[in-house]
C-alpha cells in the first residue's frame, strides 16, 4: 500500500512540474526586441495575461504581435486590472522574442503607454 501511495505522489509531482513551462523554451530570453504599435486586445486571465499589438515588423509590414505578460495575481499587486489598458492605446513594448519568428510572440519585460507615460516593468519578484 505504501508503494502505491509513493508512486501516486511521485507521479503527481511530475505533473505539477510539467504544468509550468520555462519561458526559455519558448523565447530567446537572452535577446531583446522593442515594438511600437496599437493595442488591439488585452486578455487578463490565468495562467498569463496577454496583450496583442499591431506593429510593423523589421521589414515594415504591420503584424499582430502577441506579448505574454505575467500572471493576473502578480499584475494585480502592481495595480493592474482589466481597465488598465484599452484597445487603441499606443504602446511601446520591450521583451524577449519568440523562438519561432513567424509567430510574432514576445515575452513582455516592460511597456509604456505613449499618451500619458504610464509604464510597467517586469522582474519585480
Amino acid at each position: 500500500m505504501r508503494t502505491i501511495a509513493l508512486l501516486v505522489t511521485v507521479l503527481s509531482l511530475g505533473t505539477v512540474a510539467a504544468a509550468h513551462h520555462s519561458f526559455a523554451a519558448y523565447y530567446h530570453e537572452e535577446q531583446s526586441v522593442t515594438i511600437e504599435g496599437v493595442l488591439v486586445e488585452f486578455e487578463l486571465k490565468a495562467p498569463h495575461a496577454w496583450i496583442y499589438v499591431l506593429a510593423p515588423d523589421p521589414a515594415g509590414t504591420v503584424q499582430r504581435y502577441a506579448a505574454e505578460w505575467s500572471n493576473p495575481t502578480r499584475l494585480a499587486r502592481d495595480g493592474i486590472d482589466q481597465n488598465t489598458l484599452r484597445a487603441g492605446d499606443r504602446l511601446t513594448v520591450t521583451g524577449s522574442p519568440g523562438r519561432v519568428a513567424a509567430e510574432y510572440k514576445i515575452h513582455l519585460k516592460r511597456m509604456t503607454r505613449q499618451a500619458d507615460g504610464w509604464s510597467w516593468r517586469g522582474s519585480r519578484r
